[in-house]
């Protein structure tokens, strides 16, 4: 991995957004904007695939050799790591590679399935004309990508229609908590979009939330986005790294 040139600005990348008061709002950044979330996302992807297995040691010193960097961004991404639960801190010594169990990562999951589920209803009674726009924009890029059939810039482009629904729901309260439940569940997820398929029926998954948000329709919002959070789990407990 090249070296950093610079932390992006997320003043920048992520203006303001006006909510139903007015108000302006930021949104969270669900993309890896900093060198620190580019490492933890490598790693984590090591990790699910089995690359980095269970109890493997993590050092500072080695994994900053390996991608040419400080210690840094690396300490900072295993602190990542640990709040998703793949990685286990240990006082005065290396962090090593760990895995949720099942029941934890299930809590995870349900968890994020009902924040959405929120998010969703929310956003059908109150999302603003632009916000539909910039809505079916991003679901036109999916339909690109699945045709390209990258999962990686899928889930790229999925976490960023997920942060508009956040954002559509103007509660900035709720749209950080399901944030950062996101971020911890962030390398389950994206490993999922390799199973055989699963682009394409995500994609059709997100065209049934945007059809109930676009007609206001809050009950099915919320429906058919909490089956699509199930519908996630489900695929990445199929899983199976290659």
């Amino acid at each position: 991995m090249a070296k950093s040139r610079g932390l992006v600005s997320l003043e920048a990348a992520f203006p303001p957004v006006a909510n139903g008061n007015g108000q302006a709002h930021r949104a969270p950044p669900l993309l890896p904007r900093t060198l620190a979330g580019r490492l933890r996302m490598q790693l984590s992807d090591e990790i699910v695939r089995g690359e980095l297995a269970p109890g493997v040691v993590l050092d500072e010193m080695e994994l900053a050799r390996r991608f040419q960097v400080s210690r840094t961004p690396v300490r900072e991404a295993i602190r990542l790591l640990g709040a998703s639960g793949l990685v286990n801190a240990r006082p005065h010594r290396s962090a090593v590679v760990a895995r949720p169990d099942k029941e934890q990562l299930l809590a995870m999951f349900e968890t994020l399935r009902e924040l959405e589920s929120l998010c969703a209803g929310f956003a059908a009674e109150r999302m603003l004309p632009d916000e539909h726009a910039a809505l079916r924009r991003t679901q036109d890029e999916l339909s690109e990508i699945v045709q390209s059939g990258d999962p990686q810039r899928y889930h790229e482009i999925n976490e960023e229609f997920h942060r508009q629904i956040y954002v559509g729901s103007h509660n900035s309260y709720l749209s950080d908590l399901t944030f950062s439940t996101r971020v911890r569940i962030a390398p389950f997820s994206r490993a999922q979009f390799r199973n055989m398929g699963r682009l394409a029926k995500s994609y059709e998954e997100h065209a049934r939330i945007i059809a109930a948000i676009l007609a206001g329709d809050a009950k099915t919002a919320s429906r058919v986005m909490r089956a699509h959070i199930g519908s996630v789990y489900d695929a990445y407990t199929g899983y199976s790294p290659r």
